[in-house]
């Protein structure tokens, strides 16, 4: 019953209300969608680089060539020779080297130049198919293969460089030959290939050129793409002279990891980069914006705490008579103060409910964003109890001391003054 009432009573001013609510809303929202995030942000910098302990590649940013080589987010800093690049990656101190070549796109999706060991470093495991052998025979990540509709024996032509609209190699066409399982990493979003592949697609070798539209995806028995690789020499990975973009190195101790910063970078044009030290680095600047906006957040929070402490204070005034007659129709001080209490925190739970909402709405508007730039995506039906618990009782905590003296006031008031000053 006092529930009910108190329902009523918040919409005796629905402007005050609405507002209060506006204001909570967007304090919520703003904090959900930091603490989501935040933690996936994290999870997802964190999950790839497992098993990488350092990067070796051009010279440059050592931030760009963790980002392009581990996350495939920004352009590579350049390219490295692969014959001394292969004299480091033979060396007794590395454990696991695993070269990258990147080249091309399809439809916006890289097109790695790798070995088969990249999909054993993420554990993404053959789905349907096989795993590719000959030059131009691809894996496709499992989330390409579901927005794509990318099947096994699908064949395509790659554009040139990151960019969708790039010109279109039309003397070379991949084959599907295996999809991989979703694993939730870099790995779902990418097209990998051999590296001779990469070599070979932009090494002039147009022996047998075969036209066809950008992005078609051609059916099995076209006769031209059938027969294609029959009419050309294969390269392997023992060209002389090749270059390549990165090598992903993996220490068997700890003392390569400690120096070949330094010797790398005092005996070749070549650099190595530890993943580690960049992504925290990288961490502590998205972390200064992440703190700004929470404590804008928090600011609006208390905002909207102060709003709702007017309207009840303003409205208390409004209902002195409506408590004392409650009080005489035998209505407790206790049942007041309770249902002012009931009224501020029936206000703050429907502002967390739409904040939550709210959130993870324009969560799922950065994933989208985030997906068609960078093919990094985020989980908006995610619920981190924890923290979205402590957040649910913050909320809660404001409507209480929002409340705490209209409340009091309501407790102490004086039914024969009221009714006579009535």
């Amino acid at each position: 019953m006092i529930t009910k009432l108190a329902w009523r009573n918040i919409w005796f001013k629905p402007l005050n209300t609405i507002l209060s609510i506006i204001l909570l809303t967007s304090s919520v929202a703003i904090i959900t969608v930091l603490v989501l995030l935040e933690k996936q942000f994290e999870e997802k910098f964190t999950n790839n680089i497992d098993g990488v302990d350092l990067v070796l590649g051009a010279q440059g940013s050592p931030l760009q060539l963790i980002l392009s080589s581990v996350y495939q987010v920004d352009a590579p800093t350049g390219n490295i020779s692969y014959d001394s690049a292969k004299v480091w990656m033979q060396h007794p101190f590395v454990k696991k080297a695993i070269p990258l070549a990147f080249g091309d796109n399809y439809r916006g999706y890289k097109i790695l130049g790798t070995t088969p060991d990249y999909l054993e470093k993420y554990n993404a495991k053959i789905k349907e198919g096989r795993i590719y052998e000959k030059n131009f025979e691809v894996v496709i990540g499992g989330e390409i293969a579901q927005k794509l509709n990318l099947k096994i024996g699908d064949e395509f032509f790659g554009s040139h460089g990151d960019a969708e609209e790039g010109e279109v190699h039309d003397h070379y066409a991949y084959k599907v030959v295996g999809i991989s399982e979703i694993t939730g990493k870099v790995v779902d979003n990418l097209i990998l290939c051999t590296i001779p592949s990469v070599w070979q697609m932009h090494g002039g070798y147009e022996e047998s050129p075969v036209h066809g539209e950008e992005g078609h995806i051609h059916e099995d028995g076209d006769e031209h793409l059938q027969h294609e690789h029959e009419h050309h020499h294969d390269m392997t990975l023992n060209e002389p002279g090749m270059e390549i973009t990165a090598v992903l190195l993996q220490f068997r101790n700890k003392m390569g990891i400690v120096t070949w910063p330094r010797i790398i970078a005092q005996n070749t044009k070549m650099q190595v980069a530890s993943p580690a030290i960049e992504v925290n680095r990288l961490f502590s600047l998205f972390g200064i914006g992440i703190e700004a906006l929470r404590y804008l957040a928090y600011g609006i929070m208390l905002i909207s705490g102060i709003s709702i402490f007017i309207a009840l204070f303003n409205t208390l005034k409004e209902r002195k008579n409506e408590f004392a007659l409650l009080r005489v129709n035998g209505a407790k001080r206790f049942q007041l103060l309770k249902l002012i209490m009931i009224e501020s925190i029936l206000l703050c739970i429907v502002g967390f409910i739409f904040g939550t909402i709210l959130g993870r709405i324009a969560l799922m508007l950065i994933s989208n964003s985030a997906e068609q730039d960078f093919k990094f995506s985020f989980n908006p039906y995610e619920f981190i109890w924890k923290k979205e618990g402590i957040l649910f009782g913050l909320t809660l905590l404001v409507g209480f001391f929002a409340a705490l003296i209209p409340a009091i006031k309501a407790y102490q008031l004086n039914i024969s003054k009221t009714l006579a000053n009535a």
